[in-house]
């Protein structure tokens, strides 16, 4: 049996979303993707998931609340998420990692394969 990691990304930009899914696929990941909030705690309700990239600026749910609900969660609290978004102030990093995430990458700074590289990294 194959032991495919996956990853769900929750991200609400659709050029964004299809060029991170396109690149994990090709990576060799499973991956799922919700646009908004509310649907990606739905998706780990049901799913498990080995690693979840998380937008900040989400409609529904933003993206802080989503962690702190994934955090809360005992199915969900040792899931390790990396923020991915395009709010660099220090502030909001700060905040991001008090609430559980194991990294914060402002999506400028990083291309797809770079974070790809910091996924394959923290699930070794």
């Amino acid at each position: 049996m194959k032991n495919t990691k996956k990853i769900l990304l929750i991200e609400d930009d659709p050029f964004i979303s299809d060029v991170y899914i396109t690149n994990l696929r090709n990576s060799g990941f499973e991956a799922s993707l919700a646009s908004d909030g509310k649907r990606g705690l739905e998706l780990i309700k049901k799913e498990k998931f080995n690693l979840i990239l998380l937008d900040l600026l989400l409609p529904k749910i933003d993206g802080f609340a989503v962690l702190k609900k994934i955090k809360k969660e005992p199915s969900s609290k040792n899931i390790p998420v990396i923020i991915l978004t395009n709010l660099g102030e220090k502030g909001d990093i700060e905040k991001g990692k008090k609430l559980g995430a194991i990294d914060y990458l402002v999506k400028i700074n990083f291309t797809p394969k770079e974070v790809i590289e910091k996924i394959n990294t923290y699930l070794e």
